[in-house]
């Protein structure tokens, strides 16, 4: 029988897989693996840090419960209903699996269950960090790019200063004399929260964004409304972020600009422009994912003094309240909140990794 004949009669299905099939296969099965073990491990220590927090704190969660004047009955009773009468490696796994179910126990100071808590304060959080990481792209990226391909000219002396200024200036000063400025004496912008008093509670809640949800339900007075107030905030974190992106830019074309290939393509008559974005911007875009993907997990976590300095009720706002009540369950679940962004986070660096470059392992 012939080899076409065996091909129509079927008889290849028979034959066994390519060795090179396979190897990428095993490769990619262990790649996957190997992400879901960190992921795990990562999630594990993030779970381990917060208990230890929980315990080593001075704040006695019993106390909060049931008051200075209960009895010492009461106090005992509540100590065995929290379960803190169990050794600790026990508390530990039941600490675990509530947090897997999302059950971060009831905020004493709100008197609601956090998760609640989390899904209403954390998407302002959300809006407005992702508004200054916008800023800070949009900026940051092309002033760094251009001021390395003008390494010495006066738009990268304008960089250079720009990040400094965003390094060394406190952001609740910039803060104040924004909402000086540019609230109080110009009028161009809105106060401190996240609408005026006439629009509150008029957009109903799709996403808990205001500018989304004033967009969908097509009120174009909120959405005017809650953009006067959210861009000052937003500009502000934009600045921090526009000056470590733009400084991390540059550094990476700096080391691009300098490479053995992009001389080699000025040789062969490449223009300037496709030189520079061409060639070396596509090839710093899989470390830039990172540096972009930190800064935005920097803002949602670190924005506390822009949230307290403006009004705004996002999640930095939410743990700084609950941590000065001594309201120990709504600080450890803004806590793992944050840190389970940050894990994400890095989740999709590695996929846009492998979608940039697919030469990545």
């Amino acid at each position: 029988m012939t080899l076409s004949n065996v091909d129509k009669a079927g008889g290849q299905g028979n034959l066994p897989p390519s060795p090179r099939r396979s190897g990428a296969a095993r490769r990619r099965a262990k790649r996957i693996g190997g992400i879901l073990l960190s992921l795990a491990l990562t999630l594990l220590g993030l779970l381990l840090v917060t208990f230890v927090i929980g315990r080593v704190m001075p704040i006695d969660p019993v106390l909060k419960v049931v008051g200075e004047r209960a009895t010492q009955a009461q106090y005992d009773a509540a100590y065995q209903a929290m379960g803190l009468d169990k050794p600790l490696w026990e508390q530990f796994l039941i600490y675990i699996g509530d947090v897997l179910r999302g059950n971060f126990g009831r905020s004493i100071s709100t008197g609601h269950p956090v998760t609640e808590d989390l899904k209403r304060v954390f998407p302002a959080t959300v809006e407005l960090a992702s508004l200054g990481t916008l800023i800070g792209i949009l900026v940051g990226v092309p002033l760094g790019v251009v001021a390395a391909a003008r390494r010495g000219g006066w738009v990268d002396q304008i960089a250079r200063v720009v990040a400094l200024i965003g390094y060394s200036m406190p952001i609740f000063w910039l803060g104040l004399m924004g909402l000086l400025v540019f609230y109080g004496i110009l009028g161009w912008v809105g106060g401190p929260g996240r609408q005026g008093i006439v629009y509150d509670g008029m957009v109903p809640t799709y996403t808990g964004m205001i500018l989304i949800d004033s967009l969908i339900a097509g009120d174009w007075a909120a959405f005017r409304d809650a953009f006067s107030h959210v861009i000052l905030p937003a500009s502000l974190l934009g600045y921090f972020s526009l000056a470590y992106i733009s400084r991390m830019t540059r550094s990476f074309m700096l080391e691009q600009l300098s490479a053995e290939y992009i001389t080699t393509a000025r040789v062969k008559g490449l223009s300037e422009t496709r030189v520079i974005w061409g060639h070396a911007f596509r090839n710093i875009l899989v470390p830039l994912i990172t540096v972009i993907a930190l800064s935005f997990g920097s803002l949602l976590e670190g924005s506390v003094l822009t949230e307290i300095i403006f009004s705004w009720p996002g999640i930095g706002q939410y743990i700084t309240k609950t941590l000065l009540a001594g309201d120990m369950n709504a600080v450890l679940g803004g806590t793992v909140l944050v840190g389970l962004c940050f894990i994400v986070l890095n989740m999709l660096s590695d996929l846009l990794y492998k979608f940039l470059d697919p030469r990545a392992e």
